[in-house]
């Protein structure tokens, strides 16, 4: 008999800003009403980044505005009440360490330091179930670059990239016997091959018996849902649990001006019609697979979610299933991370932490992610004012 499961609707603003009181809810019309100023966008995007090089004291201003918003803490301490809080309301975290490409072995191996730190603060903390963790911060980016190229590497970038290796499988070996999940974040496409050798490295050692390591597929690229397939059939021989995050992408501009620039075809799909309907058909398939395939559904698309779960529903598939989750970031998309919450599946959001000024690429792509997605400020302004309303506040 199929599972019966709660109906979701993400129009329900009271259960998707319970967490928030009338201040943090005023708080955050004011954040998404700026954000929805593209001039105004322009120039933070533009000023932030140098005055904190000119260390201009803006420190303060930037964390109790944008940053609170977005992040967690400067460090885990800080995290905690977050996480804590998000826990009352069923939803769990993936700490993201947002320190972010960094060059030399001396910086790699401290953020090798801070991962194995999350690690051991989510082993305390079961609400935290995974931990995220950027390649680029543990490896440099003109040596993924070649590797990816296929180039020969000299004496020393192959022990670089032996150390690149070793680091993460201390984290990885860490992570399983802590219980935690690694999810390894997407990159651009031109150093994207080894970090999907790496992944599946780690996949094979640490995801025999349940997944640990978890891949990220960039659904907007044309050539991801061919990947996938031949990911589970890897999985398959290999005899493992196949672990994949899956969402639309984050260097679209990037990926298509160096494409004209050194004329090749673009690997990125041709219009948002086209990247839903593999993301879709992405989501499809690991339900499809589900004893085979963890997936976490990472998307700020409502028909996308709702999609997953209305087929895991129809499939008879419990929403506490351990193969599937769903997931938003932090300060975004609160009306499908609760709503999916309340109706019982597992959902995290995606909680970045660290140093104010060494977060700031990442506030300001998600500045400018909420100006240039269609409609995304409005729709959280909208979701906003309608739980304002109902408040009578």
């Amino acid at each position: 008999m199929p599972q019966t499961t709660t109906p979701v609707s993400f129009e329900n603003t009271e259960i998707a800003f319970s967490y928030k009181s009338n201040g943090e809810l005023k708080k955050s019309v004011l954040m998404f009403s700026l954000m929805n100023q593209n001039w105004l966008v322009k120039i933070g995007s533009r000023l932030t980044p140098v005055a904190f090089q000119w260390r201009l004291p803006i420190h303060g201003l930037v964390k109790a505005t944008i940053y609170e918003q977005f992040c967690g803490g400067e460090t885990l301490a800080e995290c905690e009440p977050v996480t804590q809080k998000l826990a009352k309301y069923n939803v769990s975290t993936i700490l993201d360490y947002g320190v972010e490409a960094k060059e030399t072995n001396e910086e790699f191996d401290k953020g090798i330091s801070e991962f194995l730190r999350a690690i051991a603060f989510s082993k305390e903390n079961h609400h935290i179930p995974f931990i995220s963790i950027k390649v680029t911060g543990i490896a440099a980016f003109a040596l993924l670059e070649k590797l990816h190229a296929k180039q020969a590497l000299t004496d020393a970038e192959i022990l670089d990239w032996n150390l690149v290796k070793g680091r993460l499988h201390k984290v990885c070996k860490a992570a399983h016997d802590a219980g935690t999940g690694v999810m390894l974040d997407a990159e651009e496409t031109w150093i994207q091959d080894p970090v999907d050798e790496l992944a599946m490295e780690m996949m094979k050692h640490y995801n025999k018996e349940k997944a640990v390591v978890y891949n990220t597929l960039q659904m907007y690229r044309t050539d991801r849902l061919d990947f996938l397939k031949k990911s589970l059939e890897q999985a398959k021989s290999g005899g493992f649990v196949l672990a994949l995050k899956l969402v639309r992408g984050a260097y679209m501009e990037r990926e298509r001006r160096r494409a004209v620039e050194l004329k090749y075809k673009s690997p990125i799909q041709p219009d948002k019609a086209a990247s839903d309907r593999d993301f879709d058909a992405a989501v499809m398939y690991c339900i499809e697979n589900i004893d085979r395939i963890s997936c976490c559904v990472a998307s700020h698309n409502e028909k996308s979610s709702l999609l997953a779960a209305e087929q895991a529903a129809k499939k008879g598939i419990p929403a506490s299933n351990p193969h599937l989750h769903f997931s938003q970031l932090y300060g975004m998309s609160d009306n499908i991370t609760f709503n999916l919450a309340n109706a019982g599946y597992n959902v995290t959001k995606y909680v970045p932490y660290g140093p104010v000024k060494d977060v700031v690429p990442y506030l300001m792509r998600r500045a400018k992610e909420n100006t240039s997605v269609k409609g995304q400020s409005s729709r959280e302004l909208l979701l906003l004012k309608k739980e304002i309303n109902r408040r009578k506040i």
